[in-house]
């Protein structure tokens, strides 16, 4: 049997683990005696080695295995979580990332974390000697001839007589595995998560460790506490492949005169064991057997959506053809075939679509890490995490979110000190929040912080020679918030490492147009700020108005688009040497598609002329085509790395006719 058959389930399991990691500790960090998250985080470092162990990740699982210990002793009540103790188990949750990107990227996922095993070590061995000093937790005998199980500690104890109480069942799972299993500790693994889904494990005969090493024959024992049937129980355990058999018997505790004195502590875990149990319980469709979900590898979903794009451009010619011949039938089923094509084509974006919380994970560590940097006290919260977006999309958003944020905690929100001397609380307040709305997606980064100074910025803008102070004088607020992302430009009166070390915005406005996108600022001073980013739901199949300029056809994306007008030849003026019209009463330069594309063919003064206004951002162009065609769906295709810098183009696409179709950038023709 191949390990590469399970490497890429691994790899995907890992990162979703080391998520649910720095998410959980975080929410530790803010109430250190949650037992709810602590049995989250041990479950999440749990299978993780389990996993990696099967897997052969050594490494991995070591430093898994030293940070399950200290959070053992947490959940055990033998360690107290402090912010000190917290930084080092995120150091490792890090280093252990590190690890599963290094396989993802072909490697072997080794790292040298002596240092970091050494500080694990520390606080396990000095939490534990502190505790032993005074504990009672020594182990007790429990009277039960019959069971595999010949001790149990006071803990165990107590949390198996509290789910007699609450009517949960206390089951002893007898599993033989099939003589000829070949990755024992792999279906080992494979029960326990069929085991975790319906109740909560509290021992195992050999040990877990054991059990993970394969130092054992066939046959092992579990002790479960669940309220499902032992027929039902059994049912899920031989889903499992390579299971020779199964037996289950209530576990009963039997008296003893030595475990009446249970410890305070003990019935805290109990409380703890059974709660978690109680939720598993009450889960719809737990367990595997009910899963409505598949893993789909993204490659596979590349190649459908590419298939399905030569699919779209045959669709335009056989609507084409249909029109031009006006046969009867074959317009029905083309119009028949149009309709199913295009319920196919939402089913297949939807499936490409996926929520933006995989971008937005990756903050709340950032934050804590970055204020704690720059001695501030920020209280971060996410709104709309479930808000999805093409792949495409997600894989070029991520880092303008992190310089905006970055921007927010070191230009927006101020020092406690600097807060409470203006009357504000000590804790600034940074909300991430995206929305759909139309055929868009919104994010806005917001803060309480001390907003932009316009004074800051029209001084900085004039001095750089973006602006004079006869256009400063006539610029509205919000353009003058737009100067801050112009190329180069920073207020800072320092370089720092935190945000952008001098570079500005640029970038970021640079990213977010490219992917048709724009990016607005609105700031109150001494209030706060907010960055509001319009980003389209998906980037492959767009919508666009086809042109034509001599006989070339382009394509004008709709989402650029304002609207299309006939401009008479008189109602053209001349400003600065530029042509303009007065539209809504803004004025609007023209531009020529035919002198930008360098068009073969004889200039005309025409006395009308087709002009489609566009729009970036704030800023306004008329284009000056020569016929407009009509709106169409279209398949945005790259051209290669031979022509990715075309000017004003971004890519082609294939009309009905057969006839290629460039697209047109316009964000680079708005200056």
């Amino acid at each position: 049997m191949e390990m590469n058959e399970y490497l890429e389930v691994f790899i995907e399991e890992s990162k979703e683990h080391i998520q649910s990691l720095n998410d959980q500790l975080l929410i530790l960090e803010k109430e250190p005696t949650n037992m709810d998250t602590v049995s989250e985080i041990f479950r999440s470092a749990h299978t993780l080695k389990g996993m990696s162990a099967t897997m052969g990740y050594q490494d991995l699982a070591n430093l898994t295995h030293k940070m399950e210990n200290v959070l053992d002793a947490v959940r055990n009540h033998k360690l107290v979580i402090t912010s000190d103790i917290l930084d080092v188990v995120l150091d490792a949750v890090d280093q252990l990332e590190a690890m599963v990107v290094d396989i993802a990227s072909g490697g072997d996922g080794t790292r040298d974390v002596e240092s970091l095993v050494a500080q694990l070590n520390a606080i396990e061995t000095g939490e534990h000697q502190e505790v032993d000093k005074s504990s009672k937790t020594s182990s007790k005998p429990v009277k039960n001839n019959d069971s595999s199980f010949e001790k149990l500690d006071q803990f165990e104890w107590a949390i198996l007589q509290q789910s007699e109480e609450k009517g949960f069942q206390n089951q002893e799972i007898h599993i033989r595995l099939n003589e000829n299993c070949l990755l024992k500790a792999a279906r080992v693994y494979m029960v326990f998560e069929v085991l975790e889904q319906v109740g909560e494990v509290i021992k195992a005969n050999p040990s877990v460790q054991e059990l993970e090493e394969e130092n054992f024959e066939l046959d092992f024992t579990v002790l479960l506490v669940t309220k499902e049937s032992a027929d039902d129980v059994k049912k899920r355990i031989l889903k499992v492949s390579e299971i020779e058999d199964v037996s289950i018997n209530l576990f009963e505790l039997g008296v003893s005169d030595d475990v009446s004195e249970k410890v305070d502590e003990g019935q805290d875990k109990a409380t703890e064991v059974t709660a978690t149990a109680e939720k598993t319980a009450k889960k719809p469709n737990n367990g595997v057997i009910n899963n409505k979900t598949i893993r789909v590898n993204i490659d596979r979903l590349d190649a459908l959506m590419n298939l399905f794009e030569e699919l779209v451009i045959d669709r335009g010619r056989l609507e084409q053809i249909s029109a031009n011949l006006k046969h009867g039938e074959l317009q029905e089923t083309v119009e028949r075939m149009t309709r199913i094509s295009g319920d196919l084509q939402n089913i297949i974006l939807n499936m490409r679509m996926v929520p933006i919380e995989q971008v937005f994970n990756r903050f709340p560590r950032m934050v804590r890490q970055l204020t704690k940097d720059l001695g501030k006290q920020v209280n971060l919260e996410i709104v709309g995490a479930e808000t999805e977006l093409d792949r495409t999309v997600i894989d070029e958003i991520g880092d303008p979110l992190v310089h905006l944020i970055r921007n927010a905690l070191d230009h927006g929100v101020e020092t406690p000190n600097e807060r409470e001397a203006k009357g504000k609380p000590a804790e600034g307040k940074l909300l991430l929040n995206a929305f759909h709305s139309g055929n868009h997606v919104f994010i806005e980064i917001s803060d309480d912080g001390a907003g932009i100074s316009r004074e800051k910025i029209v001084k900085k803008a004039i001095s750089n020679g973006v602006i004079t102070q006869e256009q400063a004088n006539t610029l509205s607020d919000k353009q003058v918030f737009q100067l801050i992302m112009a190329s180069g430009f920073s207020t800072a009166e320092t370089i720092s490492d935190i945000s952008g070390r001098g570079v500005g915005l640029d970038v970021v406005k640079n990213t977010i147009e490219s992917l048709g996108g724009n990016i607005t600022i609105e700031s109150e001073f001494g209030k706060g700020s907010v960055f509001s980013i319009q980003l389209p739901l998906t980037l492959s199949i767009i919508s666009v108005l086809l042109i034509e300029v001599e006989k070339e056809k382009y394509a004008i994306p709709l989402s650029s688009i304002i609207e299309t007008a006939i401009v008479s030849k008189s109602d053209i003026l001349n400003a600065h040497n530029k042509k303009v019209i007065d539209f809504r009463g803004k004025v609007v330069p023209l531009i020529s598609l035919k002198e930008v594309f360098d068009v073969p063919g004889e200039q005309v003064e025409e006395e009308f002329y087709s002009i489609v206004i566009i729009r970036k951002g704030d800023k306004m162009a008329g284009l000056i085509v020569d016929t407009f065609i009509g709106q169409q769906e279209v398949v945005l295709k790259s051209l290669g790395d031979y022509l990715k810098d075309v000017f004003a183009i971004s890519g082609a696409t294939i009309l009905g006719d057969g006839q290629v179709a460039l697209i047109v950038d316009t964000n680079s023709l708005i200056k």
